[in-house]
């Protein structure tokens, strides 16, 4: 299996993304199954139910699929179709006792990014009403409501803005023009694996807003607040590293400075999505080559306010 990406879990565990083959579809099938049939039973049932072997077999040769590995056990699965310039996202499931640990973005962050690399404009799914949860789920990330048929919504959204940083300096000059874009209010979410470079873009954003203090990761405060030097908003920079769930974020009192600073949140990804309807999506993703340190930065806008300056971040 071709390794997409690596990370860890709050917990500790090492989360492996993985690009599934055939080999893999009977442990797909089996694990679609266990996690459509943990939902709330609803008629008619969905057709992930019955999914088989020979169906993921079939889906991943139409297309690809988006394997989640914790501690090299299937926990979570992601199922592409590619249609020319849309594509299709299917059979999204995480085991029930690996859920509410973030794998369902890591998932659909990767397959996006995937999309992305091969020149995809679009991606839609089909969701059921009778799971507003799960509706609201997809909006969070970016989906809004194109159709609808009886109980079914179609959500699509655009895909992200791709830009590449060869070097560290690259990855600081992007975050100094990002700033440009940037202003009071605005929520940042940063992803990435370890060392991606999220810090160093903060930086880069820190240098250009203009702000006071050294930005380091605040792994260990969970947050610090840099006050700008020229009347600008502040940054506030946040680790969710160690937070397991958006409760625990709102314990650290950001709304309170949500409307006079950026605020952006590291490892952010499932956790930090609640602070704002609006919001910029970044993910960072080495590539797997050692001798090739460029850095692949995928800005995703998220609400009107950010779709609206796509142009301006496809300008960085």
């Amino acid at each position: 299996m071709s390794v997409l990406a690596e990370t860890l879990l709050g917990d500790g565990r090492a989360l492996r993304i993985v690009e599934p083959t055939a080999a893999d579809a009977e442990a797909i099938c089996g694990l679609i199954r266990e996690a459509f049939g943990n939902r709330p039973v609803v008629d008619p049932p969905p057709p992930a139910l019955s999914e088989t072997p020979e169906g993921v077999i079939a889906a991943l040769a139409g297309g690809f699929g988006v394997l989640a590995l914790v501690d090299d056990q299937p926990a979570g699965v992601v199922i592409v179709s590619v249609d020319g310039p849309m594509a299709g996202i299917h059979r999204v499931s995480v085991r029930p006792q690996y859920q509410r640990q973030g794998i369902a973005s890591a998932l659909v962050e990767v397959a996006i990014e995937l999309l992305t690399l091969r020149g995809t404009s679009g991606v839609e799914l089909v969701a059921r009403e009778e799971f507003p949860q799960v509706v609201s789920w997809w909006r969070r990330h970016g989906f809004v409501e194109v159709a609808r048929q009886g109980t079914s919504l179609t959500l699509a959204r655009q895909l992200p803005v791709r830009l590449a940083a060869p070097t560290a300096e690259d990855t600081q000059a992007i975050g100094r023009r990002l700033a440009r874009v940037l202003r009071a209010g605005d929520v940042v979410i940063a992803s990435g694996d370890l060392g991606a470079g999220k810090t160093t873009l903060t930086q880069g954003i820190g240098a250009g807003l203009e702000v006071a203090g050294s930005i380091i990761s605040p792994t260990f405060v969970l947050s610090r607040v840099h006050p700008s030097t020229v009347g600008g908003p502040a940054l506030v920079h946040v680790d969710a590293y160690r937070l397991g769930s958006a409760a625990e974020l709102e314990d650290l009192d950001l709304d309170v400075s949500l409307d006079d600073s950026v605020t952006l949140v590291e490892w952010g990804a499932g956790v930090a999505e609640g602070l704002a309807e609006d919001y910029l999506e970044v993910d960072i993703r080495r590539t797997l080559d050692p001798a090739d340190d460029t850095r692949w930065i995928f800005l995703t806008p998220i609400g009107e306010r950010w779709t609206s300056v796509r142009a301006e971040l496809e300008a960085l």
